[in-house]
């Protein structure tokens, strides 16, 4: 089973509104942590768009109209996905998606390849989140314990990264610096603590 850690920086909060502007993936065999593939790109906004931004985005993301605007058109960053999503043969109950926050990133990510795409390449439509993984071993651990659910937890990652000693994400919030860090609390979380290169398998 494959696991694919993304994450995406945006102009923005609304999809509706706002556009992505940094992508960020690996692609992890969730057995032996063994990376098969991984990618990053900024994509290429207009002017206009950056005009949209919303400045609070802009501040944890660091990036400025002249970085974005070195970035790939989002025609190219969509063929790159596809082409290494189908190298490495993504399907459906094969492999899905694993996320900070999926309700954000897969409304961005659609803008990149969309729904019917999705759909039509038979690529996965689960997308698990850090937080849920989290809660279930956090209620699992009361249950052993005979402790209560307590009135209020804070299920941020870095809070989660907090209960397992883990550092922060370091700022600038870049995509790929989110997939690492991602990646060390889905380890501390579920309990695997894999050998693995830091290294992408290479054809």
């Amino acid at each position: 089973m494959l696991g694919i850690f993304l994450d995406i920086e945006t102009t923005g909060l609304d999809p509706l509104l706002h556009r992505p502007i940094d992508i960020a993936l690996k692609v992890i065999d969730l057995a032996t942590g063994e990376i098969k593939g991984e990618y990053q790109s900024l994509i290429k906004q207009s002017s206009e768009v950056w005009e949209q931004s919303d400045p609070v985005s802009i501040e944890v993301n660091g990036y400025t109209l002249e970085q974005v605007q070195q970035g790939k058109d989002l025609e190219v960053v969509r063929k790159e996905v596809v082409d290494l999503f189908t190298r490495l043969g993504i399907a459906r109950g094969k492999a899905f998606f694993i996320c900070q926050n999926p309700a954000f990133d897969r409304g961005f990510f659609t803008q990149i390849v969309g729904v019917y795409t999705q759909e039509k390449l038979n690529w996965p439509y689960h997308w698990l989140d850090l937080a849920s993984m989290y809660w279930a071993t956090f209620v699992h651990g009361l249950n052993e314990s005979k402790g209560s659910i307590p009135g209020s937890i804070n299920l941020s990652k870095n809070a989660i990264a907090g209960k397992y000693h883990i550092p922060p994400e370091v700022q600038p919030h870049h995509a790929m610096n989110g997939v690492d860090h991602l990646i060390q609390c889905y380890q501390a979380v579920i309990g695997m603590q894999w050998e693995y290169s830091s290294e992408p398998a290479r054809d």
